[in-house]
């Protein structure tokens, strides 16, 4: 599994990228984190507000910080 944080790097985006690896951390899920910082980029995914979240190349969510459970539930397949 490939989690994806895109966002330029603001506290908002380093939030979120906090909250999934305390997802993956307390599910006991392997994934790596990658962020994606590059304007183009972040706009060929379809995202046009950050902070955002992809898995597996798919966003599952933009423009806001979700918190641990929320990111918990998604990497498990839930919405």
């Amino acid at each position: 599994m490939k989690v994806q944080i895109l966002g330029t790097g603001c506290p908002k985006c380093r939030q979120l990228e906090a909250n999934a690896r305390e997802a993956l951390r307390s599910a006991g899920l392997e994934a790596s984190v990658e962020k994606v910082t590059d304007v183009d980029a972040i706009m060929n995914m379809g995202v046009m507000m950050t902070p955002a979240l992809a898995v597996d190349g798919v966003v599952k969510s933009a423009g806001k910080v979700l918190a641990k459970d929320e990111i918990a539930r998604i990497l498990q397949g839930g919405k």
